[in-house]
């Protein structure tokens, strides 16, 4: 069973920065794509980006270009920069983690964290 960790959330100014990481355990972490997903209150949840195993990304179109994942094997973590933040992007930010090949589905993931929560102020 794999159990995943995120960390990083907190309240920032429109236009500011944040730094997302998830640690993952319990599992083989280079074998697994990992995607990061939000949902706004009374929203429902909705994917932000995700990273295959063996590195490629994909980004909803709302974020790119502000936001970058990336991966750490050898810390087995995953990193969502986010950049030029706006009050759109308030959410809670939730890491999770599927077999191989990053997708879009949230229904497609196994294994899930806590969320944190990205609070954007104009």
């Amino acid at each position: 069973q794999a159990q995943l960790v995120e960390s990083g959330g907190g309240l920032v100014q429109a236009g500011g920065s944040l730094r997302l990481s998830c640690t993952a355990s319990g599992r083989t972490f280079s074998s697994y794509a990992m995607g990061w997903f939000r949902q706004a209150p009374g929203k429902d949840r909705e994917f932000v980006a995700a990273i295959s195993w063996n590195g490629s990304s994909i980004y909803a179109d709302s974020v790119k270009g502000r936001f970058t994942i990336s991966r750490d094997n050898a810390k087995v973590t995953v990193f969502l920069q986010m950049n030029s933040l706006k009050s759109e992007d308030t959410a809670v930010y939730s890491c999770a983690a599927k077999l191989f090949v990053a997708t879009t589905g949230d229904h497609e993931y196994a294994y899930w964290g806590q969320g944190t929560q990205v609070t954007v102020s104009s």
